[in-house]
């Protein structure tokens, strides 16, 4: 069983370096710690970013430069092998809510000289040499959006508001971890991708609730995006979520991942 403890240690003095190096600082701070051939995945308008220097100018300068000082407020950190690649790579997670003030415009976005949280969740592929070779970083603009007045949708299904961390307070892993622990919750997980990826080979948009019971509680909370929101219990998840987001959307078809 593999440990992961030098690639949480990698990111962990990256995270510490990166968030309290000044603007001038950020390209070597991260070029530091990455692969020569650092690949940077972002949504859009980000796209994907190949080292250090086009990473920053993309993403990390302006945002900053928006919403200065900017708080990594982190809920959840783990790191495990990549099930996709038969556990040849390591990947570590952090996910969380940056906090700044919004007092510069941001994507078209006005500032509103206030308080702001940007949902996301980061994940890193650290390599054998121990620099973090490859990060994805996902977003919630959209909640941003909300935040500042400016949403552009209709109403969502769910519930949006500021998604608090784990109920049990102890998503933060920086410790060495159970592997039982690890198989068992990848076991439920992958279950849990099996049965919604039969959902979408079968055609079947209105499944039961029995279904989603075979992996999850039924006091279960999904977390979902601004636009779609969160919901509270499986019955309300299918009415706000799985449903209207399955019988509105044809030719569903789930294309794996990349990191699991």
């Amino acid at each position: 069983m593999q440990n992961f403890q030098k690639s949480k240690e990698v990111v962990r003095n990256y995270i510490a370096a990166f968030d309290t190096a000044s603007q001038d600082q950020m390209k070597s701070v991260l070029a530091e710690h990455t692969a020569s051939d650092y690949c940077w995945r972002g949504m859009h308008p980000f796209y994907e970013q190949i080292g250090a220097e086009a990473m920053v100018d993309t993403f990390w300068r302006p945002f900053r430069n928006a919403f200065a000082p900017v708080q990594r407020r982190e809920d959840i950190f783990f790191a495990g092998a990549n099930e996709c690649d038969n556990g040849a790579t390591q990947w570590v997670v952090s996910t969380g809510n940056f906090l700044g003030l919004f007092d510069k415009n941001w994507l078209g976005i006005p500032s509103t000289g206030k308080m702001a949280f940007l949902r996301y969740a980061e994940f890193h592929r650290v390599n054998e040499d121990g620099k973090i070779a490859e990060t994805a970083l996902f977003c919630d603009i959209l909640s941003l959006m909300d935040q500042a007045g400016q949403y552009p949708l209709p109403p969502m299904t769910g519930a949006s508001f500021l998604y608090p961390g784990p109920r049990t307070h102890d998503g933060l892993l920086f410790d060495e971890q159970e592997p039982e622990e690890a198989v068992r919750t990848m076991k439920v997980l992958n279950q849990m991708i099996a049965d919604l990826d039969g959902l979408n080979k079968s055609g079947n948009d209105h499944c039961s609730p029995e279904l989603l019971s075979r992996t999850w509680t039924e006091d279960m909370i999904w977390y979902g995006p601004a636009g779609i929101g969160a919901s509270y219990t499986i019955d309300r998840y299918q009415d706000q979520h799985q449903f209207p987001f399955r019988e509105n959307l044809e030719d569903k078809v789930f294309n794996g991942h990349i990191a699991r």
